[in-house]
């Protein structure tokens, strides 16, 4: 952000800069719609919902347009969807597209001197300061927020009207009307984000960002000082949420989200005459950061979507070409930045996507392709004035991120990866060493990243079996994070070597094949599958049929085996675009034929599965696009690949990998360092356990809704702030939100009886319409109750239990994706609230003694009426927090303890 004189300075170079004149041309003349007539400002809260914008015939993204606020065209049938639902869907971009707008039309007038811009822009400001206070803060899905149902997205909205507030100051042409607004938004807005700290989150850095911004606009130093130092500050992300391979630890897609943050919050700390990029260090990581991405780039230029990534979205959109034109802008600008972005320039212009923290292109076709004035107006303020890239020059080589664990092999054209390193926070995916493979134009094994947080395929893309990746038992990869033993390069060959638990994979790359070995080790015997989603239609080329078979999972079906009828590698070839990949596949005990979703927009598709249950097992798989015919047999000791040039004999060797080929020996090395294991940026030690006494009963109690029969000689009170998990507002106090809770035990059972205190009982029928908000149980949007045991031999059980006002009287369903345990029982109303009483019967329960400590946990849910999520709820085991994105779920290491006596 440019102040007093150093906006006039920029004023200046843009006069003089032949790029940046043009960009302010071209944003005046983008610029003329909104000022030809004016914006619509919504009146509703957006919301997250799984129909709102999707289109209800053929469940396509409807299409944002900002001047259609109650008619949403679908691209794939052609029909206008309506209703409240897509309603509050378009709020949410509108929002967003406005305070774009705001800060687009401020710097128009700032830079060009256009009165009428500054006029509307002021306008915005001033519309916004008038129902700011009318948007609810209420119902929202993660942080508080007004305009929004998530803080995020308050911080990205903030940060481009207090850009546009700044802007028409500094050019003396903000009205007083929306100076006003901005303080009045702003100093709610600033207590909202202060207050909602997310530690270490890819959302933090843009709260950072908006912090910034409003510190300079109310000039306010303590505000500024947090944002830029504190514990989850500017300065902490910089250095610990980038790594030293400058990957962002969620992978690339959060990582460009998080770094267009740091960039916006970097630049509000220089106005305010500080600049923490002079320190060598933040120096250093920035400059890592920016160039990360262009080092994992797939050859078509897209980003890997690894764990929680969009699919196939193009690093030449112009969000991202803006992330290294600002870069180059500033002293860490790298030389590699000039030719990577020219090669990007170079690129026939991918079609214009929607991004939260990025709609200047929104309604709009794409050019052929992207020029520099084709930028948003962040750039007329941080662009360089000139570009010297060469896009021949860009020429990038394989490489390993350390701190990530990726390790990409790029031979010739093609592009192999394995991802042997971090689980990757909440966005990670069970996909420890999944296989990438990118050849000849043609993306053959992609990550599918993720589609949408609330569709049920988000729990496929969650899973190991929709990744390239080995799993064990039937069951995807348990959280956890893989090694990188092996990485090296020596030009035509190039190889990694990762490891998970008792699972180690081997690829190595050469100029013909790539060779892809996995072993399991280990003394018992395992279920050992890999999938191989493969892009194209699929032949198994060699002789044998198809018949009926079993692979248990939501998504997958038309299972089938194959009854090869030669020993030896299974021959596949896979057909796309004109192109062609073959497999040989050796080592599985069975290969499988399902079909299951595809990636993410895309329709269902075929994939393979090799499945083997002995152990130790090897299975290894030669790829290749070339037209020759290759031979792959492997022995005990050594893998023998017949090429056109000869036999490469492959084997694994003290300190690496040998292949002894026609030209000779070549000696791959490059043994790793133990790898150094992410810790959290704040790492926050429980203080203690709660503890609680379990009675014995010689007689079970009455179970009908009251105490009868209970011992309630030890409660189990809920009823203090630290044990309440709020929304938006902070615990009402015992007198409106309480419980009091009492367990007995036998042989046959846990009792429990929980006593509620709630003025407003708020229960959610049984026939209650559903909600379509998210993945979660509806059920946890009501006053009920959440309970959790860890059975004997490992594992735990939890139940989500509803009172009822039908025949059924609690309605229980389990908590995550299993089972539900044997609960039985009665709910009554009370003067005060009501009480539960439930018997609970687990596996292994008879075995439990006198003395024994069960780990535990109760909680209590807190509905209100004319709510659509929960306000709150109370949990025994206690430490607060916020209710957002819990769910059902609570992990085995917040429980308590119940001593049995």
């Amino acid at each position: 952000m440019l102040i007093g004189e150093a906006l006039a300075e920029r004023r200046d170079l843009v006069r003089r800069s032949p790029d940046l004149t043009r960009l302010l041309e071209r944003l005046a003349e983008r610029a003329r719609p909104v000022l030809e007539r004016e914006p619509i400002v919504p009146r509703a809260k957006a919301q997250l919902s799984t129909d709102g914008g999707v289109c209800p015939n053929d469940g396509a993204g409807l299409l944002f347009d900002p001047w259609s606020p109650d008619r949403h065209r679908c691209p794939r049938c052609g029909e206008r969807a309506s209703g409240e639902r897509h309603h509050r869907w378009w709020a949410r971009f509108q929002h967003l597209w406005l305070a774009e707008r705001a800060a687009h039309l401020a710097a128009v007038a700032a830079f060009g001197g256009d009165p009428q811009a500054a006029k509307r822009a002021s306008a915005l400001l001033t519309a916004y300061g008038e129902r700011y206070p009318d948007y609810p803060n209420s119902d929202n899905v993660l942080g508080p927020s007004r305009p929004f149902f998530s803080t995020y997205l308050e911080s990205i909205w903030i940060t481009n009207l207090v850009a546009a507030a700044v802007l028409l100051r500094e050019a003396n042409a903000l009205e007083d009307s929306a100076g006003r607004a901005m303080d009045q938004i702003g100093e709610e807005a600033a207590a909202l984000i202060g207050e909602f700290n997310e530690g270490f989150s890819n959302r933090q850095t843009w709260h950072n960002a908006a912090l910034a911004a409003l510190a300079v606009w109310f000039e306010d130093e303590e505000l500024l000082g947090g944002a830029l130092g504190g514990p989850a500050g500017l300065l902490a992300h910089t250095l610990q949420g980038f790594g030293a391979d400058g990957m962002w630890y969620e992978g690339e897609n959060y990582h460009l989200f998080a770094l267009r943050g740091l960039l916006v919050g970097l630049d509000w700390v220089r106005a305010a005459d500080m600049d923490p990029r002079a320190e060598t260090e933040v120096l250093e990581r920035v400059s890592g950061a920016l160039l990360a991405p262009a080092l994992t780039a797939l050859p078509d230029a897209s980003f890997p979507a690894r764990k929680d990534a969009r699919f196939g979205v193009s690093l030449a959109q112009p969000m991202y070409l803006e992330l290294w034109e600002a870069g180059r802008g500033t002293p860490e600008g790298s030389v590699g930045l000039e030719d990577w972005l020219a090669a990007l320039y170079a690129r026939p212009a991918p079609a214009a996507e929607m991004f939260d923290s990025y709609l200047h292109e929104a309604g709009e076709h794409a050019p052929s392709h992207r020029r520099r004035e084709d930028l948003s107006w962040w750039m007329l303020l941080s662009m360089a004035p000139g570009t010297h890239g060469d896009a021949a020059r860009w020429q990038p080589r394989s490489v390993l991120l350390d701190s990530q664990g990726l390790a990409v092999l790029r031979t010739g054209g093609r592009y192999a990866s394995l991802e042997c390193g971090v689980y990757g926070g909440g966005h990670g995916h069970p996909d420890r060493l999944h296989l990438t493979l990118h050849e000849a134009g043609v993306h053959w094994l992609p990550d599918p990243g993720t589609g949408s947080y609330v569709s049920r395929d988000l729990f496929w893309y969650r899973s190991t079996l929709a990744h390239n990746a080995p799993r064990l038992d039937g069951i995807s990869q348990p959280p956890g994070d893989a090694v990188c033993e092996f990485f090296d390069d020596a030009g035509e060959w190039s190889w990694v070597q990762g490891r998970y638990g008792d699972l180690r994979r081997t690829l190595v790359s050469g100029p013909e094949y790539l060779l892809d070995v996995l072993d399991l080790s280990g003394g018992e015997e395992r279920t050992l599958e890999l999938s191989w989603h493969l892009t194209g239609d699929l032949a198994v080329t060699s002789p044998g049929h198809w018949e009926p078979a079993r692979l248990d999972d939501e998504f997958v079906r038309g299972v089938e085996r194959l009854a090869a009828e030669t020993h030896g590698p299974v021959a596949v070839r896979a057909t796309a675009a004109d192109r062609r990949l073959t497999l040989a596949l050796s080592g599985a005990a069975e290969l499988l034929r399902c079909t299951g979703p595809g990636t993410p927009g895309a329709p269902a598709s075929r994939f393979l599965v090799s499945r083997s249950q002995t152990v130790p097992v090897r299975l290894v798989t030669l790829l290749s696009t070339h037209d020759r015919v290759l031979t792959l047999t492997v022995g005990a000791d050594r893998i023998e690949v017949g090429a056109g040039s000869g036999v490469d004999a492959h084997r694994q060797v003290v300190d690496g990998w040998q292949i002894d080929g026609p030209g000779g020996i070549v000696r791959l090395g490059g043994r790793r360092p133990a790898a150094t294991v992410f810790e959290p940026l704040v790492t926050k030690q429980r203080p203690y356990v709660q503890q609680g006494l379990a009675p014995w009963v010689d007689v079970p109690p009455a179970m009908d809704g009251t105490l009868d029969g209970f011992d309630l000689s030890h409660p189990l009170a809920l009823d203090h702030e630290d044990q309440y998990r709020r929304s938006e507002e902070p615990y009402p106090g015992a007198e409106d939100f309480a419980a009091t809770a009492w367990a007995n035990w036998d042989d046959e059972a846990l009792y429990l009886a929980v006593e509620v205190a709630k003025p407003e009982l708020v229960l959610r029928p049984a026939d209650a319409a559903p909600l379509r908000l998210d993945n979660e149980p509806d059920d946890i949007h009501s006053d009920g109750l959440q309970v959790y045991l860890a059975l004997p031999e490992g594992g735990d059980v939890g139940a989500l239990i509803v009172p009822d006002e039908g025949e059924a009287r609690l309605r229980v369903r389990a908590v995550g994706e299993g089972d539900p345990p044997d609960v039985t029982g009665d709910w009554t109303p009370t003067e005060t609230g009501y009480c539960v009483t439930l018997a609970i019967r687990v596996p292994g329960w008879s075995l439990r003694r006198r003395g024994e400590k069960v780990p535990f946990d109760l909680i209590v849910n807190e509905m209100r009426s004319g709510r659509e999520r929960r306000a709150g709820q109370l949990v025994w085991s206690g430490r607060g927090g916020w209710v957002w994105l819990r769910g059902d779920r609570q992990p085995r290491a917040s429980f308590g303890e119940l001593e049995l006596t």
